[in-house]
């Protein structure tokens, strides 16, 4: 038998997906503001029109905001008109992990970092081509990165591009 927890998961562009330990888990929850921890840790939803990432244009990558994990690329994002910042596709499926959600009496898809599983927003048959999808993420989710910046490296695993 393989001892998994000694063996990272990396995924297929090659980042580290191994979750954070509980004591890194308890120094990145530590750095959130009561908003991010509300989103992020809680399930929570910004204010539509209030994120400060809505309106980004410039050219780099989104990571997850707490562990720094790169979720979107900018080329992805698109203008949905619903108020959060929308991409059509992640920087790797294996970035992000999908999850049914109930709550509020309906059916949707929940979007979570696949590394630290940090709620990012929803994911909807909604988008435009290529894939026809929208992740509707929060701005309190997310950290940007413009290109050719250092990627987050909360974790001490070398992340980059």
């Amino acid at each position: 038998m393989t001892d998994t927890a000694s063996t990272p998961t990396i995924s297929p562009s090659g980042f580290d997906l191994t979750p954070p330990t509980p004591v890194e888990r308890q120094r990145l929850e530590a750095d959130l503001s009561r908003e991010e921890r509300e989103v992020l840790l809680n399930h929570g939803t910004e204010a539509p029109f209030c994120g400060g990432l809505l309106g980004e244009k410039n050219p780099g990558a989104y990571c997850c905001r707490l562990c720094g994990l790169p979720l979107f690329k900018h080329e992805t994002k698109f203008e949905s008109g619903t108020g959060w910042p929308s991409f059509y596709a992640p920087i790797d499926e294996a970035h992000v992990k999908g999850i049914k959600d109930t709550s509020y009496g309906m059916v949707r898809i929940e979007t979570t970092c696949a590394r630290c599983g940090s709620h990012q927003g929803h994911v909807f048959p909604d988008g435009p081509p290529p894939t026809r999808l929208r992740y509707c993420i929060n701005s309190v989710s997310l950290e940007f990165v413009p290109a050719g910046g250092a990627l987050p490296d909360r974790l001490g695993r070398g992340d980059r591009f």
